[in-house]
């Protein structure tokens, strides 16, 4: 439910972003963002919450909320156009190969029901170290745009310098991806 929330929230974020409500968008992604961290707590602490659809939902949520927000951010020009690109590229990758090592590690026969049915887990992407960096990075610099027009520093050379320190860690991060390939897929016996 909190994951679902979070993607439905997507696009409003986006809307209000277009629509230069960055007052009320830094609110709204304050309640993303505590339903992403309280959707964490429940899955540490409560084991009895924990399901192969939310493991599956979980990361989703976030691919989905930081795909709009990079996007509309930078209609906004709040963020420049080739460090989107980047990490949406750096995503489109991950995702690719995500569905590359799902096929790789479906028993067969293969189906489509099989393939699509999130229950049914293979296998288990683990991030590398400096790919959780450069989420909480990616994360700030989402929470310094939005809040940049409200508390006007939409110039700052601060700003531009987590625009630099952005784009390197999710370069450093696609190339751990790649470095490490198969030491980053757990497979799931079932």
């Amino acid at each position: 439910m909190l994951s679902m929330t979070r993607i439905g929230l997507a696009p409003v974020l986006g809307y209000l972003i277009i629509e230069e409500d960055f007052n009320l968008a830094l609110g709204v992604f304050a309640l993303a963002g505590l339903t992403d961290l309280l959707d964490g707590f429940i899955a540490r602490n409560w084991a009895s919450q924990k399901s192969a659809l939310g493991s599956a939902l979980d990361p989703l949520a976030d691919k989905i909320l930081i795909s709009i927000l990079y996007v509309s951010l930078t209609y906004a020009d709040l963020i420049p156009v080739p460090l989107t690109y980047m990490i949406i590229s750096r995503d489109v990758m991950l995702i690719a190969a995500v569905f590359y090592v799902r096929y790789r590690t479906l028993p067969t026969p293969r189906t489509l029901a099989k393939y699509f049915n999130p229950c049914y887990a293979t296998a288990r992407l683990k991030p590398t170290f400096i790919s959780k960096v450069n989420t909480a990075v990616q994360l700030i610099l989402v929470a310094a745009s939005l809040a940049a027009p409200v508390f006007n520093y939409a110039d700052s050379i601060y700003l531009q310098m987590l625009w630099c320190f952005t784009a390197f860690t999710t370069a450093a991060s696609a190339y751990s991806y790649y470095h490490y390939g198969r030491k980053t897929v757990q497979v799931i016996k079932g």
